[in-house]
């Protein structure tokens, strides 16, 4: 039995832009999702966000993204699948320097913004980000949205041999098949720290999310992503943190 896993995205400063708060989300999560230079970040802030995380016993994730700084990589991109094998390959070899820089080391893979629903949605790019986990090291699981059927990207990773992490998110919307509701309609992200924190608390408990077309949606997941870019989401990080610490075990 184990506990549902806290994960938020990390290290997406660039230069003297700064974007979130991670010196207050870091201490409250297990998994930092660190950007790899193309849609946020430069070196000196991945390997400031990974001293961070190794500060505080975080496990750190690389989070690669399509080349696409000014849309914040969360445009689909006409890349081939051996560009995105490489695109992925060069993101976390980047991240696995500073890693090694630190004393730490990278344990896992969630591709970021329009590269995450692209591979959930079509198998070649699903392939072609394996692809290259498997070419770094195919011991690294990979990072994919917990849906309601999940079969088909169970079996996808089956052929590859490679390890899935389910996600669900706490301060998103979903559809009826639990896909993320896309940001550009209402209501997509939830605000309220009441309403982040029951969707946490049902998706650690099994219990179910109203989906967007009214239906129940069962979610089960391996590990919760949190967004900590003001202090209000700060003060639901902590909140959800409390709450797992509270429910301990429930897997």
């Amino acid at each position: 039995m184990t506990s549902l896993l806290l994960n938020a995205d990390m290290g997406e400063s660039f230069g003297p832009w700064v974007m979130g708060l991670d010196h207050e989300v870091m201490p409250h999560v297990d998994l930092a999702n660190i950007a790899c230079g193309f849609h946020a970040s430069d070196p000196d802030v991945m390997r400031r966000t990974v001293r961070m995380a190794a500060e505080h016993s975080v496990g750190v994730g690389a989070h690669p993204a399509y080349p696409d700084l000014v849309g914040f990589g969360r445009r689909s991109m006409a890349c081939s699948p051996a560009e995105i094998e490489n695109l992925v390959l060069y993101q976390v070899g980047a991240l696995a320097a500073m890693c090694r820089a630190e004393g730490t080391a990278i344990r896992y893979v969630k591709p970021h913004g329009a590269l995450y629903n692209d591979m959930a949605r079509k198998p070649e790019i699903f392939t072609a980000v394996a692809r290259a986990i498997l070419a770094y090291d195919p011991e690294l699981p990979l990072m994919t949205l917990a849906t309601r059927d999940t079969s088909a990207i169970r079996e996808l990773a089956g052929e590859h041999r490679i390890t899935l992490w389910f996600e669900a998110f706490a301060d998103r919307a979903y559809d009826g098949d639990g896909r993320l509701v896309s940001r550009s309609q209402a209501g997509a992200v939830h605000h309220a720290p009441d309403v982040i924190l029951d969707q946490a608390q049902r998706i650690a408990t099994g219990q179910p999310l109203t989906a967007s077309n009214g239906s129940d949606l069962v979610l089960t997941a391996d590990t919760l992503c949190v967004h900590g870019d003001n202090e209000e989401s700060v003060a639901s990080v902590r909140a959800i943190r409390q709450m797992l610490n509270t429910l301990g075990p429930q897997r």
